[in-house]
């Protein structure tokens, strides 16, 4: 019978996958569309919400030039896309940005675009949810009034179905993925049908909002400053781009092409809604404040302002139609699982930082479904605790958003360029070459263009919050050193030298005695089987009355082994057995102590605090001690009768077992 633990763990996440099973979870383009593109298709339900908004701050009057601002965003939007495309070519192994600064740029900056795509992970969860939440608000009263609650939910759910494994979520997150592309460019296109086919005149409910401007009169370099941070807020609509680079492993072969035109696919689409919706918005007088209750001055008294998408929705299919439910539930879905490219993308990472020893090495096995279960749940919890930190505002939340997605943007465009100049320098072929240099001006205008957004994110979000994101990317860099140099240190000291290992001049055994009982016979009759060139028993003096008692009853049995006692006059046990220890070891170095601690073995959990506590404290401080072996004589008491030897064994085994059971009563044949 599996354990209540194991047994929920088993209905959440279903049965083990053998490591075999691995080729089985690729991903053709139909599902790595869904699963890595989620976030940047997305991205259009939150990014022109961002840009009317910033240009409220000036008036109504600046949203005339909204189209425009998208018009950039696309034209940035698709030079990424052609650049990393050069990306997933040269690079298929999935390291992505990471691998590309680390190889050409050097392990710093390695370091320091892995440290910004973690940053970007976490807030790509943070956000969308966040966006999420307030998307189904918009049209269910009662969610807006509990985001944060909902928000911890949804991350609760991908991340159960993320550590199902990588085809599993990306078939469940399939249909409402292509679900939202099918609705979104169905809004659009009826929107537009019946604005320059119909006639009709579609006015957005906020249409007819008088707006007061937070800042009046802008001179020149105050309405270029407005722009420039308009322009960088919806560049939110570009993350997400790089998740496909560090998902190429997840790819059916032929890995690189696949990952390719899922890029493309990406980018066309993305375009195509983002410039849809904004056009949209303002053919039909949308408008969209960041603060409705100051900004608004005149407008129904009972006005709550929507998303863009679900205003959008009730122009073009009118107010309480299905419609417009269908918009707002699909958009939320959506942005729900629009996270899942960070859940994705941030355990592959791991992983490779991992196996490069920048990361824990736990970040680095497989689960139970082959997926990278502790990355999964790291990831969960940093987004969990932005949420609640935030209280998920997707305003506050996205000025920390893309600063580490451009940072990552910029190295790896750099590096690419370096890497065509490095191939070159040894290709003679014509052909050859000229694929290169296309490649490498792609690159360099990519470089070019990231660059300069990220010197206008960090001008105008600085203040806003960039900061933050800013501080957690250094943090998390001189950790990543930290643990770099930590693990280095540890493999250069355990590296086998090229002289045979010298073997212990005498071995020293001790036997620490604290009454004569079966452990304590047990431990002295096996510290004399290892034949050691000295056998001694060790007791502490703490009573007087309980040694003499020893002392007699180990001259009465006549043990074969000198009883030691050694005298502790603030009954303090470990101080004098390690003083013991060390005078064994200090006239010659190479000998070695081996001290034999007699433990209980017990059934019950109380049982563990009512024994062998002094032996787990001399355990560990004897483990410091150079030259010195720790060895735990076992005695088992009748409560381990208790114990379920079955359920023990399955608890650390991992995988199901196969095959018949076999019961006491049936030997074996």
């Amino acid at each position: 019978m599996a354990s209540p633990t194991s047994l929920m763990k088993r209905l959440l996440l279903g049965r083990p996958f053998r490591s075999d099973r691995l080729k089985h979870t690729l991903l053709p383009k139909r599902i790595a569309l869904p699963v890595f593109a989620s976030d940047a298709l997305s991205s259009v339900a939150y990014a022109p919400d961002e840009i009317l908004l910033t240009l409220s701050i000036a008036g109504a009057s600046t949203l005339l030039v909204s189209p425009w601002v998208g018009l950039a965003v696309a034209v940035v939007m698709l030079t990424v896309v052609a650049s990393y495309r050069q990306n997933v070519h040269a690079y298929p192994s999935g390291g992505g940005d990471y691998e590309v600064a680390s190889v050409n740029l050097g392990p710093r900056f390695g370091v320091a675009v892995a440290s910004a795509l973690l940053v970007d992970y976490v807030l790509t969860v943070a956000v969308s949810t966040a966006s999420g939440v307030a998307n189904l608000g918009s049209v269910v009263p009662w969610v807006a009034t509990h985001k944060v609650a909902i928000a911890i939910i949804a991350i609760a759910v991908l991340t159960a179905l993320n550590l199902r494994g990588i085809r599993e979520s990306g078939s469940a997150f399939a249909i409402p993925t292509y679900g939202f592309m099918i609705v979104m460019i169905g809004m659009i296109l009826t929107g537009f049908f019946r604005i320059f086919v119909l006639g009709d005149d579609l006015h957005a409910p906020s249409a007819g909002l008088e707006i007061e401007a937070e800042q009046t009169n802008l001179n020149a370099w105050a309405m270029a400053f407005l722009l420039l941070r308009t322009f960088s807020s919806g560049c939110a609509a570009l993350t997400g781009v790089e998740a496909i680079s560090n998902g190429v492993p997840a790819f059916k072969e032929p890995k690189s092409r696949n990952a390719a035109t899922t890029l493309l696919l990406l980018g066309s689409i993305s375009i195509t809604m983002l410039l849809g919706i904004i056009l949209l918005a303002r053919k039909t007088g949308l408008q969209y404040v960041e603060d409705p209750a100051r900004q608004i001055v005149s407008g129904p008294h009972d006005y709550v302002q929507k998303t863009v998408t679900t205003q959008l929705g009730e122009t073009v299919f009118g107010s309480g139609s299905i419609m417009l439910y269908v918009v707002a539930v699909i958009t939320a879905l959506i942005l729900f699982l629009a996270a899942n490219t960070a859940f994705n993308g941030f355990p592959v990472l791991g992983s490779i930082l991992a196996q490069d020893r920048y990361l824990p090495r736990q970040l680095h096995t497989r689960g139970d479904r082959l997926a990278f279960s502790n990355g999964i749940i790291l990831l969960a919890l940093a987004a969990m605790v932005l949420i609640v930190g935030f209280q998920g505002e997707v305003t506050r939340l996205i000025q920390l958003y893309i600063v580490g997605v451009f940072v990552s943007f910029t190295l790896s465009q750099a590096g690419m360029i370096r890497h065509w100049n490095r191939l070159l320098r040894s290709v003679r072929d014509k052909g050859t070459r000229a694929r290169m240099i296309r490649s490498r001006t792609i690159n360099m205008i990519g470089l070019s263009m990231t660059s300069a957004v990220l010197i206008v994110v960090l001008i105008t979000k600085f203040l806003l919050g960039a900061y933050i994101a800013i501080i957690a990317m250094i943090v998390i860099y001189f950790l990543m050193v930290g643990i770099k140099k930590h693990y280095d240190t540890v493999a250069r000291e355990l590296t086998p030298s090229e002289d045979r290992p010298v073997l212990p001049s005498r071995n020293h055994a001790v036997v620490l005695v604290s009454k004569v009982h079966r452990p304590t016979l047990r431990a002295v009759a096996y510290a004399q089987a290892t034949r050691p060139d000295s056998l001694t028993a060790l007791t502490v003096n703490v009573d007087d009355h309980d040694t003499r008692n020893l002392q007699a009853e180990w001259e009465r049995r006549g043990i074969p082994a000198p009883l030691t006692v050694v005298d502790s006059p603030y009954r303090e046990i470990t101080r004098p057995i390690l003083d013991f220890v060390r005078s064994k070891r200090r006239d010659s170095p190479r000998d070695v102590v081996t001290v034999f601690i007699p433990e209980y073995v017990v059934g019950r959990w109380w049982e563990h605090l009512l024994h062998n506590q002094s032996a787990l404290r001399l355990k560990g401080r004897l483990l410091f001690e150079p030259g010195v072996m720790v060895t735990s004589v076992p005695w088992q008491l009748s409560s381990i009768d208790d114990v379920d030897i079955a359920k023990l064994d399955a608890a650390f085994t991992r995988g199901p077992q196969r095959g018949p059971r076999r019961t006491p009563e049936t030997p074996a044949e």
